[in-house]
């Protein structure tokens, strides 16, 4: 029988004529066909845009415009018109960095716009338009505001929205509102930070309510301890350059407690020394009887 075989000129041939592309990249090599071109996707784009660029244009574009609330929203309304879904986490970037820059109206308008459009009802959200309307003299607004949630999240307002009320209050010298305050805190069990507690202090310090300031010390004494993240772990440290009216109190306690436990262990003592006081005055007698 006969043997058709390829010489070894042909095959050689035919790997020259076959030129296996170097790129890597533009090319997938398959087990059958050989190598193929690929193509980039049409609905991929090669230059991603994140957040962060997002929303410093969006931050350049609204502080180039004026204050007139219809031109703000219209602006605001034509950056999300070609989004699929609301760029909720654009939108709070932009919001913390008018917040660091001091831009209370550009903070207002965005929050408020953002709030109309059912988005970012949060109560992040809700305090940073609490704190903006507070930094922008708006304290008709702000305690309309504070008393909606006050309504509305009666048993779930988070402390800090208390904090922030009382801290306008004071600031504005408005001690009869702050005192209305610190009042619903201990009503619904809401136990104040230190500076709350010391604000309040002085207060009562400077109004001569001595009395009062005393009873708030003792009710809410400074901590002790408190307690830092070192290296990813939590430690107890001892507080330090604070007037520590805790341990004063209990000092000052412990210290009539001994006071007392002395004075009962005199009587103790006296009641003993009368005791046998009163048996040798009564032996006495007996023994001259005996002599005699």
């Amino acid at each position: 029988m006969l043997a058709l075989r390829d010489s070894p000129l042909f095959i050689a041939k035919t790997f020259e004529a076959i030129k296996i592309p170097t790129s890597i990249r533009s090319t997938v090599v398959c087990a059958a066909k050989g190598p193929r071109p690929r193509y980039p996707r049409v609905w991929k784009t090669n230059k991603r845009i994140g957040t962060i660029s997002k929303a410093a244009k969006l931050v350049k574009s609204i502080k180039e415009l004026s204050n007139v609330k219809e031109e703000v929203y219209g602006a605001l309304d034509s950056y999300v018109a070609w989004e699929l879904e609301f760029p909720l986490i654009t939108v709070k970037k932009a919001l913390k960095t008018l917040e660091d820059q001091q831009e209370w109206k550009r903070v207002i308008q965005i929050a408020k716009w953002m709030l109309s459009k059912g988005q970012g009802r949060t109560m992040g959200s809700y305090f940073t338009l609490l704190n903006a309307l507070a930094e922008d003299d708006r304290l008709d607004e702000a305690e309309e505001l504070w008393t909606k949630l006050l309504m509305q999240y009666l048993e779930s307002l988070p402390s800090k929205f208390f904090d922030k009320m009382i801290s306008i209050y004071n600031k504005r010298g408005m001690h009869e509102k702050m005192f209305e305050i610190f009042a619903d805190m201990e009503e619904l069990g809401i136990r104040p930070r230190i500076s709350v507690v010391a604000m309040v202090g002085d207060v009562f310090k400077e109004l001569g309510m001595l009395d009062k300031y005393e009873k708030l010390h003792m009710k809410y004494p400074p901590p002790r301890w408190e307690y830092r993240f070192i290296k990813g772990k939590r430690v107890r440290i001892q507080v330090q350059g604070q007037p520590n009216r805790a341990n004063n109190y209990r000092e000052k306690d412990e210290k009539d407690l001994n006071e007392d436990h002395t004075s009962e262990d005199n009587s103790e003592v006296m009641d003993e020394q009368f005791q046998q006081g009163a048996d040798v005055i009564l032996m006495e007698p007996v023994q001259i009887s005996d002599d005699l």
